[in-house]
């Protein structure tokens, strides 16, 4: 399997933000590749993330990961009908035709099989069974064929395989990938893609509909780009493992995801790090982690709750929230709700951060800011006020309030 990158992440990332936040440096953001940190640039190293990088080279995402189109010449062709299910045995490319009722496909290769499905104008709508199960493969590849719409949904209670709940439209054991140049649409009555390993989403557009998490895995959920539409009564990118607090990170570098959750926007266990993107978040919560890490990207959250909260979900990753590019606007509902909150510190070296509500950030440990702009209900300000410490001044926290530290 692909190396885990959550364990990396989470340290690099500890050692980027304690150090641009005690350096009063110039403010520069790591994402940039301008810093002379030498813990900004061992994670910009490992992560190999930075503005204007290949990310087909990353230790993140493959060269095949990267690859949008297939040829199907040599490809096996499989064209689905009613109440047949079909079973892959073998690595290799096949191409999905057709459309049925109550049938499934099934990937049940060796533990070093790659297999890619190439969806071709593909429509399957079960009563109770994935559309997409992967129950062993090395990687499985969901890969849309260029100007094919395919559509797969769920319409009725998921029904177990063993001990195994899979509760998805596409559920897999093992590492996913989702790519193309055409359109995928997702409906399920629980969730809509759920993995066991690590789910990557490179290009294509992906539309998903749920009734709980949209996007869930036990591991990491990884996008490079693709154009990706969420409305889930839940959340909308959800990365846990109940078993080990180690694991769940999300990582963008790139693309457009709109997200529309009852519940959180994006929540990882250990990490969350965004280095770029267009990304628009109407949900309960915003982004939540232990630690939030933003370099780059255009964000807009519309939250009922905390528009970014790290909190203490994982014994991997130091709980602070950090910014260091990009342009992030949060409006916050009424009533105890936080642009940031963090159970930890907040450290600001970058970009412009846009926050309209009654308070602008809650933090438990230090809050410092040394480059960048801060914009408090139309005011710019160079404090990061403290709501827990200070309290807020009627209508919205104003800047100059308790417990910031000035750059």
């Amino acid at each position: 399997m692909f190396k885990k990158i959550s364990v990396i992440i989470a340290a690099t990332m500890l050692a980027a933000s304690l150090t641009a936040c005690s350096s009063g440096g110039d403010g520069s953001s790591a994402a940039a590749g301008s810093t002379s940190d030498s813990a900004a640039s061992t994670s910009q190293s490992i992560i190999n993330t930075a503005n204007n990088a290949d990310t087909s080279s990353t230790t993140v995402f493959t060269e095949r990961d990267m690859t949008q189109s297939v040829d199907t010449s040599d490809s096996k062709t499989i064209t689905m009908s009613d109440g047949k299910n079909v079973t892959i045995t073998e690595a290799g490319v096949y191409e999905i035709k057709g459309s049925a009722k109550d049938a499934e496909i099934i990937v049940d290769a060796a533990d070093d099989a790659k297999v890619q499905l190439v969806l071709n104008g593909v429509t399957l709508t079960n009563s109770s069974l994935p559309c997409v199960y992967v129950k062993n493969a090395d990687k499985v590849f969901v890969t849309t064929q260029k100007g094919t719409t395919n559509a797969l949904s769920v319409t009725g209670t998921f029904s177990k395989d063993g001990d195994t709940n899979t509760d998805a439209v596409i559920f897999s054991k093992d590492d996913l990938v989702l790519n193309g140049e055409g359109t995928l649409n997702i409906s399920s009555t629980d969730n809509g893609i759920s993995g066991k390993d690590d789910i990557k989403i490179t290009g294509g557009t992906l539309s998903i509909d749920s009734a709980s998490d949209a996007i869930e895995t036990n591991d990491d959920i990884s996008v490079a780009d693709g154009n990706i539409t969420i409305n889930s009564q839940k959340d909308g990118l959800h990365a846990e493992n109940d078993e080990d607090n180690t694991q769940g990170s999300i990582y963008i570098g790139g693309g457009t995801l709109n997200i529309n959750a009852s519940s959180d926007g994006i929540q990882g266990t250990t990490t969350v790090v965004i280095d770029g993107g267009t990304i628009n978040i109407s949900s309960s919560e915003g982004i939540e982690a232990t630690n939030v890490t933003i370099n780059d990207g255009d964000i807009t959250i519309e939250a009922s709750d905390d528009g970014i909260n790290a909190t203490n979900k994982s014994t991997a990753a130091s709980i602070a929230v950090t910014i260091n590019g990009g342009s992030i606007k949060i409006n916050m509902g009424a009533g105890d709700t936080d642009g940031i909150d963090s159970n930890g510190d907040i450290c600001i070296t970058g970009g412009t951060v846009d926050i309209s509500g009654q308070s602008c950030c809650d933090y438990d440990g230090k809050a410092e800011k040394t480059g960048g702009t801060l914009i408090i209900n139309g005011t710019e300000t160079d404090t990061i006020p403290n709501q827990m410490m200070g309290g807020g001044m009627g209508g919205g926290q104003m800047p100059g309030g308790m417990g910031g530290f000035n750059r």
